[in-house]
């Protein structure tokens, strides 16, 4: 679930913090690393559970229209497709799912007016409306349905941005990624099989690569921070972005204590990071000065790569 460019991603933030809070507890950024990467996992499973909590909110429409007194013909006679949808029933009684949203008290049942307003939007939207009136009801039908809703209408909702903002400010920045972890969920969805959910990190090793990458920064921090100074010619690092230090800073970071991640993998991530996470310019700025750093290292001898195909990227 875990990809290497979300861990660099919080370790970046980690750093930035740090900086901020003139916080020295190397085992405190360590366990607070390892919580917001847990949050994450949490966020998946907590979008994962949405389907089911509209399916809820829908059947209870439905209960309401049947009690009704003159209920109209729709009331009277519901379209039921949404609700014996075969994809959310498989979501539904997931154990895994089941025992983590209950562990971890991860439910929609405080939001209502959310989960109205979103079943209200869905139930306008065009293929939804196509969905519904189609007859036919095959499992590629009801899993297509689920994709085109995690696809189309969660990434840009400010109200589920605002839930997130204000449940945890770990999940602002996850949304997008673990929206694409749950439809790699969905695309492997096989009638009559359980889910087959992510583990935490895609390889084991992952969780040692995060924290000795941390650590490695927050300790070496003023280090690489003369690194800077010495190599940003004409520009004076109090005037620098604080963002592109803590970048530049990630990225020899990785290239010095990662010896099994090529070189060029390393400036290309950070880079990318920095057109997200910092101004316009400093993309450039940030593959500049840290080109300058790693050469300087490389010919002084100060770090290696290892494998077949590493040692002379």
């Amino acid at each position: 679930m875990i990809s290497r460019r979300l861990i660099r991603i919080k370790v970046f933030k980690l750093i930035f913090s740090n900086i901020y809070t003139q916080s020295t507890s190397i085992t405190g950024a360590g366990n607070e690393l390892i919580k917001s990467l847990e949050k994450t996992v949490d966020l998946y499973y907590l979008l994962l559970s949405l389907p089911v909590a509209l399916k809820k909110y829908r059947i209870s429409k439905i209960e309401l229209g049947l009690k009704k007194f003159h209920p109209t013909p729709q009331e009277a006679n519901p379209n039921r497709k949404f609700v014996t949808n075969r994809a959310i029933l498989t979501i539904e009684n997931d154990n895994v799912r089941q025992n983590y949203v209950a562990k971890h008290g991860l439910h929609w049942k405080e939001f209502h007016l959310f989960i109205k307003k979103l079943l209200t939007d869905l139930e306008n939207r065009p293929y939804f409306v196509d969905y519904m009136n189609d007859e036919s009801s095959s499992f590629k039908d009801d899993v297509a349905l689920l994709t085109k809703f995690f696809t189309l209408e969660l990434e840009d909702n400010d109200d589920l941005f605002t839930i997130l903002e204000d449940q945890n400010l770990y999940w602002i920045d996850d949304l997008s990624y673990t929206l694409g972890v749950v439809l790699r969920t969905l695309s492997s969805l096989q009638e009559g099989a359980p889910l087959d959910h992510p583990d935490m990190f895609k390889q084991q090793e992952d969780k040692v690569y995060a924290l000795r990458l941390l650590e490695h920064a927050l300790l070496h921090y003023d280090q690489y921070l003369d690194y800077i100074r010495t190599f940003a010619h004409n520009w004076d690092v109090d005037r620098m972005a604080t963002t592109d230090i803590c970048l530049i800073i990630l990225g020899v970071s990785e290239v010095i204590c990662c010896p099994t991640i090529p070189v060029k993998v390393t400036i290309n991530e950070v880079v990318e990071l920095s057109k997200y996470y910092s101004t316009p310019n400093s993309r450039l700025f940030v593959n500049g000065v840290l080109d300058k750093i790693i050469t300087h290292l490389k010919e002084n001898g100060q770090f290696t790569k290892e494998g077949r195909g590493l040692v002379d990227n």
